[in-house]
Parts: C-alpha cells; sequence; structure tokens
C-alpha cells in the first residue's frame, strides 16, 4: 500500500491533519490503536479558541459546533470571596467557544466516510520504519495480518504514551518536563454550571475551577494532593467541597447530581523540543503537555495542525518545501508562549506544598494587581483567547 502522508492517532488532531490534507487532495491515512467507541469515550477539554473553531469552519465542519457551542467572552479569576472578570471580548475583540473535544472529535469522525478519508481502527502494534531516510514506511497488525505502508511523510498525532515519539533516536531528543506536586479530582454531571463563566478559584480552601460543557452539564475540579485516590472522595464529599468554594462567589451557585464521570488527573509541563526528525512530523500531545489550566492543550495541537497542514499541501501543490523546513520553529515558537501562560495560571491559582504564607501573600498581590491593571487584564485575555498563528 501507498500513500503520501500517513498519520498515526485518530484523535482530534490527526483528524484534523487528515480532513485538511484531503480536502487539498493530498492522499493521506489515518492509523488508530483504538476503536472509535474507546476513542469517543475519553473526556477531555471543553474551551476552543479561534484556531480551532477556524479550522473546523474551513472545512465546513461547523455546523453542530456552532448549533451547540457556547460563546464565551469572559472568565473569571477568584480570591475568597472576590471575583474578578477579564472581559476578553472587549479587550481583545474575540471570544472563546464551550465545545467538548469529544463532540468536535465526533464532528471529525462522522464526516470522514463521506470525505475519502480512510481510518483504520484497531491498528496494532504500529511501527515507524526509516524515518531517516527517503522512503520511510509503517507497519501495523490489524486481524492478525501485518500490514506495511509506503509513504513520503509521517504525522505523529498519536498522543502521549503513542509509538511516534519513541521512533526518535535518543541522540536527536532535546525535552523538557515539570511535574506539579499535585492533581485535578474531577467530576462532570448533567447539572447546570454554578455560573455563566468559568471561574476559576483560589480560595481559603485552595485551587477549584468551575466550568461547563453545555448549559445543562457542568465540570468541575478540585486541587488535591497525588496521595488522594477516587475512594478518598465519595461524590457527597465532593460536592459538599465545591458547595463551599463556589456558593459565595458564583451567580447560581452548586446544583448537585449523579457523576457521569469522576477522575483524578496529574498535572505536567512538557515540551519534546524534536517535533521534526527526518519524515517524521509530531503534533499535539506527541509533543508538549500543558496543565488543564488556562485550556491550551487541544488548542495547541491545533495550532501545530495549522502549521503542518499548510508546510504538507504547499509541498505537494507548489514543491514548497519551506513550510517543511521551518515547521518545527514556527511550532515551538507557540508551544513555548502556551506552555509560559499555563504555568503562570497555575502558580497563580494552586497552593503548592512548599509554599508559605509569604507566596500566599504573593499570589493575593498579583490578583490585587490584575484586579486593578486594564493592562494586566489584556495581557491576561490575550494569551486565554489566544495568541495569533
Amino acid at each position: 500500500m501507498k500513500r503520501q502522508v500517513a498519520i498515526i492517532g485518530a484523535g482530534p488532531s490527526g483528524m484534523l491533519l487528515g480532513h485538511l490534507l484531503r480536502q487539498a487532495g493530498v492522499d493521506c491515512i489515518v492509523l488508530e490503536r483504538q476503536s472509535a467507541d474507546y476513542v469517543l469515550g475519553r473526556i477531555r477539554a471543553g474551551v476552543l479558541e479561534t484556531v480551532t473553531t477556524d479550522l473546523m469552519r474551513q472545512l465546513g465542519l461547523d455546523g453542530r459546533m456552532n448549533a451547540e457551542g457556547m460563546i464565551e467572552g469572559g472568565f473569571n479569576l477568584a480570591d475568597g470571596e472576590r471575583r474578578i472578570r477579564i472581559d476578553i471580548e472587549a479587550l481583545t475583540g474575540r471570544h472563546v467557544m464551550v465545545y467538548g473535544q469529544t463532540e468536535l472529535t465526533r464532528d471529525l469522525m462522522d464526516a470522514a466516510p463521506d470525505r475519502d478519508l480512510e481510518v483504520i481502527y484497531g491498528a496494532d502494534a504500529v511501527t515507524l520504519h526509516d524515518i531517516d531516510g527517503e522512503a520511510p514506511f509503517v507497519t501495523y497488525v490489524k486481524d492478525r495480518d501485518t500490514h506495511r505502508i509506503e509513504v513520503d511523510f509521517i504525522a505523529g498525532c498519536d498522543g502521549f504514551h503513542g509509538p511516534s515519539r519513541k521512533a526518535i533516536p535518543g541522540s536527536a531528543v532535546r525535552e523538557f518536563e515539570r511535574e506539579y506536586p499535585f492533581g485535578w479530582l474531577g467530576i462532570l454531571a448533567d447539572v447546570p454550571p454554578c455560573h455563566s463563566e468559568l471561574i476559576y478559584s483560589n480560595g481559603p480552601r485552595g485551587f477549584a475551577l468551575a466550568s461547563m460543557r453545555s448549559p445543562s452539564r457542568s465540570r468541575y475540579y478540585i486541587q488535591v494532593p497525588l496521595t488522594d485516590r477516587l475512594e478518598d472522595w465519595p461524590e457527597s464529599r465532593l460536592w459538599d467541597e465545591l458547595a463551599l468554594r463556589f456558593d459565595p462567589i458564583s451567580e447560581r451557585g452548586v446544583t448537585r447530581g449523579a457523576a457521569l464521570e469522576m477522575s483524578i488527573a496529574p498535572l505536567r509541563s512538557y515540551v519534546f523540543e524534536t517535533m521534526r526528525h527526518g519524515r517524521l512530523f509530531l503534533a499535539g500531545d506527541a509533543a508538549h503537555i500543558v496543565p488543564p489550566t488556562g485550556a491550551k492543550g487541544l488548542n495547541l495541537a491545533a495550532s501545530d495542525i495549522a502549521y503542518l497542514s499548510q508546510a504538507l499541501i504547499a509541498h505537494y501543490s507548489k514543491g514548497d518545501g519551506s513550510g517543511l523546513e521551518s515547521y518545527q520553529d514556527r511550532a515551538l515558537s507557540r508551544v513555548w508562549k502556551a506552555e509560559r501562560f499555563s504555568w503562570y495560571l497555575t502558580k497563580l491559582m494552586h497552593r503548592f506544598p512548599e509554599d508559605g504564607t509569604f507566596e500566599h501573600r504573593m499570589q493575593i498581590a498579583e490578583l490585587d494587581y490584575v484586579a486593578a491593571s486594564p493592562a494586566m487584564q489584556e495581557s491576561i485575555a490575550e494569551n486565554y483567547v489566544g495568541l495569533p498563528l
């Protein structure tokens, strides 16, 4: 089998790239180790920057997103009983959209057959070969048979644990990592949100986030030690804690309901700077992880895909390889800016075990400055809504 581009991973970044390439007439194939149902079962982010919504509109796959997504013109930082609204629409002229990553992935998956995007689910033992050479190829196992695909390029969109990044030899690796000493305990429930916009809170009881997926579905998080387990947090205990933190600072207070999903996620900052090696290009979580503070993960993957799709299309349509040569530098410039903003919000809004009263007073002083400074609010809004490509 021969294709121009093999895309490893059928999450949102891989599917976005596949659709963009097929729209431009590039012959590509998507390989996914898991089933389609498994991919859709992953509960992820829900705040979309314009870089992501613009790609969906470019593909003409924005109908359900426009109908069901919630446009948000601001968000809130809270300290105790004080809530500081960052009016991103007034400060930047732009907004974000609340639309679940699962729903965006579903839209991309549902459109694949009609748009001639070939996706192989259940592709096991995916292996990348000769990525340094002129004729790379990919092998995988499906129904006990081994298949081989000869390609010009490989796009690794297979997440942090996929095979693409691991195919790069150690001598070429440049990576940076910061693991945070706490996690986020989250609950998803079909209850109306306590507030019309997101609230990041750093109150007396520590960090908490109130967010939503729709007018009737809410997502909450609180900071917990890495030693905590889900069995330590029955639903009633978590709802009690959320009410203590958000009832004083929200419009409607916390509404309780049965959990659709609960999980504890560790927080990590990670950058794999070798985003290109030979004929392999990495995008999304395969190359970088950001803390969920700031909602950058999916949107940063989308900006990678915008750069990479433009580069590959220019190569095939014009014989112009400059975009492929500059892909890594362009992507990393935006990656590190997003890492900086996510790190800033994480440091500002969380209680770190090693910090004492001085560090907490610094957080309060920073929030005082944010509350009083339109320039600081504009900087935060600019980063939150997404830096230009």
